[in-house]
This record gives structure tokens, sequence and C-alpha cells, in this order.
């Protein structure tokens, strides 16, 4: 992903949390010096509104107009008005600019409909219900850590949000996969408020998003209380912890023989729309922790596929990498529709190389026989991931009720 412009690390709910980032979090964020979840919260940007005027070419005057508002953010529009440059404390941001720089304090100008919800409005919520959560013992307050991270001059904000200890443990190895949340918005209009599951994994630092439906709250009108959206959302973890563990316990038993279908690892991914450079890294990694690499399991393909979202995906966290996390988690939780999906545009492909007379040649006949034969096979082995999802979002959804 883009780099982006500030990165906020956090452990502890609080100063009076006794909090350290776990030791394989560390390795990952080696300069990093961590704040309180609450001090990260407070030095985010935050926005407010103003007056908006249009000028008149005719009278070359102002005329304000109640149809729209600016917003801004306040910090800058007192640093614009001193016209010198932001005060620092101990080479911290203020407004969340680098020390020394002077940012636009305009965010966007949208309608009158449009509701300002600061950070601290939706994350101060969360504290007090990190505080009062318990998990085996431990008030989540103690075990909370992750990064804010900063795009467009703090306008654009997304976090993730981990408990140490809140995990699944693998049979097999020691490191297990954190669990917790990924949550974000802006102020320009384009992302509402947002929260989803998201785990991950301590062996090789893979982000897995979009563990859950996303949860938004939009800029319009009156908001709930945060503080019982926050209850709810965690209870939600609390079950998918232990449906992933079943998940990838299935996936390892569902296994791609490479030497039966008529591709590689690296044009599953492709045909999977994942671009060259990512379907590449996905196939390196794959083929690297793979138990047989001629015939990897599912657990590993998705692996694959979110080593190379979280180490080499190119673009910035938005649309785009939320279309290749929805591909990459099919692999793990609905493989027969990832592997209808990979015949499918096999099927698309071989056809569009027919010839003038509509004929297919005879490899991609042979080929399209033997990626079906597969296919079938495979069906059978999938069969208890659908009743296993269907149950993992009734859940979801009482609690959600």
């Amino acid at each position: 992903m883009d780099d982006p412009e500030q990165r906020l690390v956090f452990s502890g709910v609080d100063n009076r949390t006794d909090a350290t980032l776990p030791a394989w979090y560390e390795r990952t964020r080696p300069d990093a010096e961590p704040i309180s979840f609450a001090d990260a919260i407070r030095r985010l940007p935050r926005a407010t509104e103003t007056t908006v005027a249009y000028k008149n070419p005719y009278t070359d005057e102002w005329v304000s107009t109640e149809r729209f508002s600016a917003i801004v953010e306040p910090g800058r529009l007192q640093q614009q008005a001193d016209q010198q440059p932001p005060s620092t404390d101990g080479g911290t941001t203020v407004g969340g600019s680098p020390a020394g720089e002077t940012v636009d304090p305009l965010f966007h100008v949208p309608t009158s409909s449009y509701a300002i919800i600061n950070p601290v409005d939706v994350y101060a919520p969360l504290e007090e219900v990190l505080r009062e959560t318990e998990y085996e013992g431990q008030p989540l307050g103690e075990l909370v850590f992750g990064e804010m991270r900063q795009y467009r001059g703090g306008g654009e904000v997304h976090m993730d949000i981990m408990f140490d200890g809140l995990s699944v443990t693998l049979p097999e190895r020691r490191e297990p996969i954190t669990m917790g949340l990924t949550s974000g918005y802006d102020f320009f209009g384009n992302h509402a408020v947002y929260v989803e599951g998201f785990a991950r994994d301590t062996a090789c630092a893979n982000s897995i998003r979009s563990l859950t439906d996303r949860e938004t709250i939009k800029h319009v009108g009156d908001v709930e209380a945060f503080d019982t959206w926050w209850d709810r959302l965690l209870d939600q973890l609390g079950f998918l912890r232990g449906d992933l563990a079943a998940f990838i316990d299935d996936a390892q038993t569902v296994t791609l023989d490479l030497t039966s279908v008529p591709f590689d690892l690296t044009e599953f991914y492709e045909l999977l729309e994942f671009p060259t450079y990512l379907a590449t890294q996905a196939a390196q990694d794959a083929r690297a922790n793979a138990a047989d690499p001629f015939a990897p399991d599912m657990w590993t393909l998705h692996s694959g596929a979110t080593y190379a979202l979280t180490h080499a995906f190119t673009g910035k966290e938005g649309s785009a990498l939320d279309r290749y996390v929805r591909t990459a988690n099919d692999i793990l939780f609905n493989p027969e529709g990832t592997l209808e999906r990979v015949r499918q545009e096999f099927e698309a492909r071989a056809e569009a190389e027919t010839d003038a007379d509509g004929q297919t040649d005879v490899a991609s006949q042979a080929a399209l026989a033997q990626l079906e034969r597969v296919t079938e096979d495979l069906r059978a082995q999938v069969s208890q991931f659908e009743t296993r999802e269907e149950r993992l979002r009734n859940r979801l959804t009482d609690a959600a009720e």
C-alpha cells in the first residue's frame, strides 16, 4: 500500500495502562514510539464548519451562502492566520502535518446535510468499552494495540485495532493469528465511518481484512450511541475467533492439484483478476509455504494472496484494495465459488481465442474438460463450508440485533 503521511502506533488504552507492544509487532515497527490509544485519537486532525462564499464578478464582492459549509481543520486555520509554521512539542505534529509544513486547512465543501463526525466522537466511547470489557480476566484496555494511518493531511484515516492474546492458534505452529478490528473515515465525503473484522497473522505479518460485513455510520444527521455500537462489534469479534479457526482447519483439507489443472500457480491468481505483479508475489509466497508445492491447500492459497496485498500492493487503501481483499477471502471462506470463478474466467479466455469459424482449438477443449473434472472433484470436499458460513452469518446477524 501507499505509505501514509503519518503513522501513529499505540499500545494500551490510556497512560494509566502498563502495556507494551507484542514482540512480533514491534519487529514490524522497529522505529515506532508507541503512545496510548487515547492519545492517538486526540492527535488525529479534527474538522469544523465555516461559512462558504462565492465571488460576484460584476461587483467584485463575496456573497456567503447557507447551502454549503466548508469542512476545515481548526488548528490550520489558526496557523494560516498567524502565517507561521505549526508549533511542535517534542517532535510530534500539529493538525496531522509534519512539523514545519503548512497544510491547506480545507478538507471538503459538502451540502448542508453533511454532519461532521470527529475521531473523538467515534473512538472515545471505545475507550470506556475497552476498560470495562474483559478477555480471560484482563481488560481489553490492557491488551489493545495497533496503528492509525493518516493520508491527505489527516483528512483520511485508517486504523488497525488489535488485542494481544485474543487470537487463533493453529495446531502445527506456535505463532497465533491475532484478532481485531479495522476502522476508518475521511472528511472528503468519500468514506463514511466504517468498522469490520480484522486479523493479523503474526507468523508473516499478513493482514486478513474484511472478516465481517462492513458496518458504517454516514456523515448525515444524528448518529447512534457509539458505546453500544462498539459493544456489539466486540461481541461479533468473539464469535468470529472460533469460526475463523474452524474455517482455516477445513481449508487446510482442500487442496488444488496443480498437476491436474491447465494453469500454474501465478495464473491461478491472474484468473481471479489479480494483476500480474500481485499474482506473482502471491504465487511465490504460497509455493514457499505449501506443504506440497504441487498441491497447495486453500488456506495456503489465501495466505499467498494476503501476503501480496499486505506487502506488495502499490495502490492506496480504499475500493481497489477492498475488491482484492474480498477475492482473497473467498479463497478461504468460499473455495467452491473461487474455483467456479477460476473455471468461468478460464473458459471465457478460451472462447476469446476461438477461430473465425467459432471453433475452440483441441488443446483448449481438453484443458476445459480437465478443469471441469477437477472442479467437480473439489466440490465434494468443500460442501461443509456452506453450512459453516451460513451459521457464522446467522450468529453475526443475531449479535447485531
